[in-house]
């Protein structure tokens, strides 16, 4: 685990915001509105007008393992470094995440993704899984407690992201709910090189992570779907 000085985290990030660089989507949930969206705002339910299985439709890409990567990164929203720095929680990177200019970067280690015409009838969407072993983000307290969520999973068509949660070196949870992923601004699937990019989706916190930080670092200041940030999905398609 690397820790992340905090003040250079708020710097790096506010020069994000600045640049104007919170573009990126976490997930490959979408839409255009809410009531056409793979994952509508987090309070609503998931538009399944027509499971993929009972529809005729061809899906415009499929990508049956995610063996060669890339990525999944999240440009941090201003209010959440606010709100950690009120918690006086100190952010980090776990194995081979990284951090840079205001971003996380989560490597893609395997998956699988299909992905339907957004104007089409079939709903979800985008399905499958994409997972991230081996990386993720740690939480550390001013008197020693640590919380590392890691092993993100991707679920698209349930628009979650699950993972393993570790408070002190001890397993709390394994593939726990802790990412709500709202596709309302989620663009077109686009492609750059040999790599299938979505952009546009929010990342919030899910209501299981939120009352599982309150209780472990004794607050309740951590609020179910507080925005986490803005992020994207990069896979390889080749």
């Amino acid at each position: 685990m690397r820790l992340l000085d905090s003040s250079s985290l708020v710097r790096s990030t506010l020069g994000v915001v600045a640049a104007g660089a919170l573009v990126f989507g976490l997930t490959a949930c979408s839409s255009t509105s809410d009531s056409e969206s793979n994952n509508t705002a987090p309070t609503h339910p998931v538009n399944a007008s027509e499971p993929a299985e009972a529809s005729t439709e061809e899906p415009l890409a499929t990508i049956p393992a995610l063996t060669g990567g890339v990525d999944t990164q999240v440009a941090v929203d201003p209010s959440f470094v606010d709100a950690l720095g009120t918690l006086g929680l100190t952010p980090g990177v776990v194995g081979t995440a990284a951090f840079t200019d205001g971003t996380f970067s989560f490597p893609i280690t395997s998956g699988t993704v299909t992905y339907y015409d957004p104007e089409g009838d079939v709903r979800p969407y985008v399905q499958g899984n994409i997972d991230h072993e081996g990386s993720g983000l740690s939480l550390t307290a001013a008197d020693g407690t640590l919380v590392e969520l890691s092993d993100f999973r991707i679920d698209p068509g349930e628009s979650k992201l699950y993972g393993t949660v570790t408070a002190d070196g001890v397993v709390a949870a394994q593939d726990a709910y802790l990412f709500t992923l709202w596709g309302g601004t989620l663009e077109p699937l686009k492609t750059e090189g040999g790599n299938a990019v979505l952009e546009g989706t929010t990342v919030h916190v899910s209501p299981d992570a939120a009352a599982l930080l309150n209780e472990t670092f004794g607050t309740d200041a951590v609020e179910d779907q507080m925005l986490v940030g803005v992020a994207t999905i990069t896979v390889a398609t080749e």
